[in-house]
């Protein structure tokens, strides 16, 4: 694998029409090769007011100088993207649903420090309903890797497509599938606006149509917008406050509709988003073993 090291922030826009053209040219098999380059982003420095923006509609308190453990994944997903719009990316972007996240901190995240992105595809898998990728992303600071992520992107096979997925949505029910409630307590209950979607567009820079209004959701099967994946992780963990050095993972299982009503559940290291007897997000926060010596 060699290293391109990138000059600036790559611009989503032109990335994602590129993806949907090439998109009807690709034939997803767990056996193909995946792009051999690793992207760095050097010095990468974080928006304020884009911050402010994001915690906002993410739930997070703002003013802080901590970022919250889900924002790393903002400042990679252009790189991210460059890599998944590639020609040699063998996933089409069209229809590819983001179905999990695993985000490693090993310590608070300073708002004003300076950060050296890298992303990479670690790999293919094959999966029940077709193929999924492993997209890498790594922040670190004077050297030193303080964040990590693993997020899992699906290709279905033999299926229509019916969604534009980059923070997409999670993966949808289908006959057959389990997806029972668990014990855990419910806590909050939250009502979303409509404007949900576009409100975490502006702040991620995610500018899927699937999320922005019903017209344009309903292009792709969706009788509403959708919220992203992302920002239920987000907001998930806003209400949880994890801060320092932890690991979070996140299954997304449902799209969730906007508007809408949604409950918060948690105990313990385990939290839900939950929609009526629908489970739209399952996750757990751990706190990393203290390293000796």
């Amino acid at each position: 694998m060699h290293t391109l090291t990138l000059t600036a922030p790559p611009s989503l826009t032109p990335l994602l029409a590129r993806g949907a053209l090439l998109s009807p040219l690709k034939h997803p098999h767990p056996n193909a090769t995946v792009p051999p380059t690793r992207l760095v982003l050097p010095d990468t420095r974080v928006d304020l007011a884009r911050l402010a923006a994001y915690e906002r509609v993410c739930g997070f308190a703002t003013g802080a100088d901590a970022l919250p453990v889900t924002y790393p994944h903002i400042l990679g997903f252009p790189v991210a993207m460059r890599i998944m719009a590639s020609r040699r990316f063998p996933l089409p972007l069209l229809g590819l649903v983001h179905t999990s996240i695993e985000i490693t901190q090993r310590r608070e995240l300073a708002a004003t420090a300076a950060y050296e992105l890298t992303v990479y595809v670690e790999g293919l898998a094959p999966h029940r309903r077709g193929t999924e990728a492993t997209v890498a992303t790594e922040a670190r600071v004077d050297g030193s890797l303080v964040w990590e992520s693993r997020s899992t992107y699906l290709a279905r096979h033999g299926q229509k497509r019916r969604d534009t997925a980059t923070e997409a949505p999670a993966v949808p029910h289908e006959p057959g599938d389990t997806n029972p409630l668990s014990a855990l307590p419910v806590l909050p209950e939250w009502r979303l606006a409509g404007d949900v979607g576009r409100r975490y567009a502006a702040a991620s820079g995610d500018r899927n149509p699937i999320h922005l209004h019903p017209l344009t959701a309903r292009l792709f099967g969706f009788p509403r917008a959708i919220a992203h994946g992302m920002w239920t992780v987000a907001r998930c963990l806003a209400e949880y406050g994890p801060r320092d050095a932890v690991t979070v993972r996140a299954a997304f299982k449902a799209p969730v509709l906007l508007p809408g009503t949604v409950t918060y559940a948690a105990e313990g290291p385990a939290f839900e988003l939950r929609g009526g007897e629908r489970v739209h997000l399952t996750g757990e926060v751990r706190p990393l073993p203290v390293e000796s010596g």
